[in-house]
This record gives structure tokens, sequence and C-alpha cells, in this order.
């Protein structure tokens, strides 16, 4: 069985020790500690964690039938699974970004940038449910509120991903790891692009990323990509 990733830089920390204790008592010549090459470390090198499209509308048909506040945890999960929003930027959505004529949702995103992305039909008619049957009567002008008066806006992010952990746990969907995050929404998003065939300009377009280096992460997805440019394997007598 292979090391972890942990473990091997545990093991090589401890080596490393132990050649500088060696050195510090006479028992080297030289400090071989500075021979020990420091263990990478690829915290980007995983596949992004996603969920099948399936897995996808099981989780939204559990919000949505949530007799309490299936109209607004559905609209808050919908607008990360078809529009890719993060956590913070459906948290910090006002009435006054919804642009309902030209069809539009003003998204306040990372570093003060404002986006406008198209409104589907789909996620409209989530929208203006959640307005008439599930908002209360909120004096504030902030989008999504608790759900018990006085209807108040959400601290952080992380009510997102309470709904989403427990709607994977209704589904009987093991999550990818023991923290779920929203960004599992927005993953599968590009995930369902890439699959679709298209290309790392356009997912960065739909998740509005301002470096293409953030979108490179999906190309790892794209396995018929890679394999057009991946090496013969080599094999005795030479390559076939």
């Amino acid at each position: 069985m292979l090391a972890t990733r942990c473990r091997d830089k545990t093991v090589a920390t401890h080596v490393r020790t132990f050649l500088q204790y060696l050195f510090a008592r006479g028992g080297t010549a030289a400090n071989l500690a500075l021979s020990l090459p420091k263990i990478a470390q690829r915290w980007d090198a995983r596949l992004p964690r996603h969920l099948s499209p399936d897995g996808v509308e099981a989780v939204l048909a559990s919000v949505r039938g949530n007799p309490k506040s299936g109209a607004r945890d559905y609209a808050m999960l919908l607008l990360m699974a078809r529009l890719g929003l993060r956590a913070f930027e459906v948290i910090a959505a006002q009435l006054g970004d919804i642009d309902w004529r030209a069809g539009e949702l003003m998204v306040r995103g990372k570093g003060k940038l404002h986006d406008r992305v198209p409104i589907t039909p789909e996620v409209g008619e989530a929208l203006s449910r959640y307005l008439r049957e599930g908002r209360g009567p909120a004096a504030c002008r902030t989008l999504f509120v608790t759900h018990r008066a006085p209807y108040r806006p959400f601290k952080d992010g992380q009510i997102v991903n309470a709904i989403l952990k427990e709607a994977l746990r209704a589904t009987g969907q093991k999550p990818v790891t023991p923290y779920v995050g929203s960004h599992l929404l927005r993953h599968s998003l590009a995930t369902q692009l890439v699959n679709a065939g298209a290309s790392l300009d356009e997912i960065g377009d739909v998740l509005r990323h301002r470096s293409r280096s953030s979108t490179m992460i999906y190309a790892r997805l794209d396995i018929d990509g890679l394999r057009s440019i991946a090496m013969p394997w080599p094999v005795a007598g030479g390559v076939q």
C-alpha cells in the first residue's frame, strides 16, 4: 500500500531530523540532511470533486420537497448548480440584483467585482416561487433570508453547506469528503460542461474566472483530450 502524502512528509521530516542529529553528534562528516529533498505537495493535483448529473438532480429534488424551506433552499442550490455561483455570491444577492426585464442577475463576485449572468427560465421560476411563497415579510433587501422571523440575512455561506450536506444524506449519496463544500455543485456544473464538449474558455466564462489558470483544473476531466496527447507506454522490445 502506498503511503499518503501526509505520511510521506512525516517520514521525510523524521529522517531529516535524524541526519541533523548525527551531524551534530559527529556521527557524519557532512550534514546529510541537506541532501534530502522535500516531498512535493501538489494540493491541486486531485480531480475536482463533483456529483454525477443524476446526483445533482436528486439533490435538487430532495431540497425542493422540503415543506418548510424548500422554495428558498431549492433556489439557492439551483443558482449554483445551473449558473455556477459561489456560496458567498448567493448569500450576498439583493432583490435589486434581479433584472426581470432583461432576464439577468447581477452577481457580487470576488474582489468586489460585479458580473451579469443570464437567468434561465428554470432559475427564474425558482426565484419567483421563492419570492411568492418562501421569503416571508422580510424588511431587508437581501434576497435570501432565514425562514423564521425576524427573517434576517445569513452571516455567511455555511448555511449552503448545511443544506447540501443534508440533501446528500437524504438521497443516500456519500459525500466525497467529510466536509461538504458548496463548490461541489460548481465543480459538477463544470464537469458537465467538459463532458458536453465545452472548451476551457467557455467554462471559464460560465464560472467567471479572471484567470485561465483557474479553469485548467478541469482539463484533467477531458479524458478524450488527454488520451490524444498521452505518450505511448514503453514496453519490452520498443514502443508499440
